[in-house]
């Protein structure tokens, strides 16, 4: 990691365990980890308590966040997410690099191998579902775009988790020992890093009901042209019948691998000459 990186004494402070980073810009935008699908609504009162300022700060704060349309007044003094999100998720529907680059190889994957996939995608402490490829209907998956989902669990996380640098993974060691000790990924930083490293030798995770019992995952990272991980391409199988064999598991760990390969060199040939589509760096997510 470059000590140039302008983004490194955000994450030392919060590694410290400061859990808000420094500086009113942050504290404002840290307002948005609020909301959640359980907490949909926020209130002053919530920002005074949970950010720690003043109800003249917190109002501040939300007259900012509602005049750039990031949320929006509704009653009892209430906010809830606001329009500008949805113009934002449109433009990365649209725009946005890896998901215009993976549509093709998602298509041919599915196609090919007849399983569903996912492109996944991940940010903070937390990894989600970008894009899906799904045309067998007669299951569905807990993953939703958009749905945070467990950093330790399963292939589609596991695929990223194990190509962050040392210095994030200790930086998760120290924010979720008891998930990962949870997940069998390690009691301690020492069995952990090794367990990361067995599984960035793999090069394919397969997972087996982690997440949605009676499915089974198979994942493969994804890099930029810094050879960052971005995040995951996986291939979803039911756990009975022909596909989850063992001759047809090892198949599609070739196809999966072949699959996220293809996808990173599409991505390297149009990032050579810019920065990367998305940041790489783990950052605890309060709320």
């Amino acid at each position: 990691m470059s000590h140039s990186d302008p983004d490194e004494s955000t994450d030392a402070a919060v590694a410290r365990g400061s859990g808000t980073p420094d500086g009113s810009l942050d504290k404002m935008l840290s307002i948005l980890n609020l909301f959640t699908e359980d907490n949909s609504a926020i209130t002053q009162e919530d920002i005074v308590a949970r950010i720690g300022c003043s109800r003249a700060t917190a109002y501040r704060y939300l007259k900012s966040l509602s005049t750039a349309g990031l949320i929006s007044p509704v009653h009892g003094g209430a906010y809830v997410v606001g329009s500008r999100i949805i113009e934002l998720d449109r433009l990365l529907r649209l725009r946005d690099p890896i998901l215009l680059a993976a549509r093709d190889v998602m298509a041919t994957l599915a196609r090919e191998q007849k399983v569903n996939v996912m492109l996944c995608a991940y940010y903070g402490d937390k990894v989600m579902c970008a894009d899906t490829e799904w045309p067998d209907t007669s299951y569905t998956s807990s993953y939703e775009r958009g749905k945070p989902m467990p950093m330790f669990l399963g292939a589609t996380a596991k695929a990223i988790l194990a190509h962050l640098t040392p210095y994030q993974l200790r930086n998760l060691m120290l924010w979720h020992p008891a998930e990962i000790r949870a997940a069998g990924l390690g009691d301690n930083w020492d069995e952990f890093r090794a367990n990361m490293r067995r599984v960035r030798k793999e090069g394919v995770v397969v997972s087996h009901g982690e997440i949605d019992k009676g499915l089974i995952g198979v994942g493969a990272p994804i890099f930029s042209a810094e050879k960052k991980v971005l995040g995951s391409l996986v291939a979803i199988v039911p756990a009975k019948g022909r596909a989850a064999s063992a001759a047809a598991l090892e198949r599609l760990r070739g196809a999966v691998q072949q699959a996220a390969q293809a996808l990173t060199d599409k991505l390297r040939a149009g990032q050579r000459d810019a920065p990367p589509a998305r940041a790489s760096r783990p950052r605890r997510i309060e709320g």
